[in-house]
């Protein structure tokens, strides 16, 4: 999906769900790692997390859009927007929006064994060998295999 497929969406999105047309910029924000969207208070533009789209699927991120826009909306016409106010988590819970984003699934890639006490230890990114030694008994570190994902990167 792209960002002017993104646009429409939240548009058709806020016109369905809230009946009030979504007059700002949606786009897809890469650096957002944790969250699945977001909404600036000073110019009213939403980011959204295009990992969340590509993870859970479309029915999740039709939540996200929903929580962003309540956020949105209630912001202009200046009730409370904020997750604790009780305009937010009514309208929320009318318009079906997910009150939390789901969590991503991180994988480990690499997998190290200390020669001397036998410690797995599991790292996203790869470590100098030469480098770093065992944390509990300061043994030599040996790699012993790497996941499906990080044989395809190479």
């Amino acid at each position: 999906m792209t960002n002017q497929e993104l646009q429409h969406y939240v548009e058709k999105v806020s016109i369905d769900c809230f009946g009030r047309p979504f007059l700002h910029k949606a786009v897809f924000n890469r650096r957002l790692k944790s969250t699945g969207g977001r909404y600036h208070l000073n110019d009213h533009h939403l980011d959204f997390n295009p990992a969340m789209l590509a993870e859970h699927g479309e029915e999740v991120f039709i939540g996200i859009i929903k929580h962003e826009l309540c956020h949105y909306h209630l912001h202009l016409t200046g009730e409370g927007h904020r997750h604790r106010d009780p305009a937010f988590k009514a309208l929320l819970a009318k318009t079906g929006g997910l009150r939390y984003a789901p969590t991503s699934v991180k994988t480990t890639n690499y997998q190290y064994q200390c020669q001397q006490c036998h410690a797995i230890y599991r790292r996203q990114k790869r470590i100098d060998t030469k480098k770093y030694v065992c944390g509990k008994c300061r043994g030599p570190l040996v790699n012993i295999g790497n996941n499906e994902k990080s044989q395809a990167l190479k």
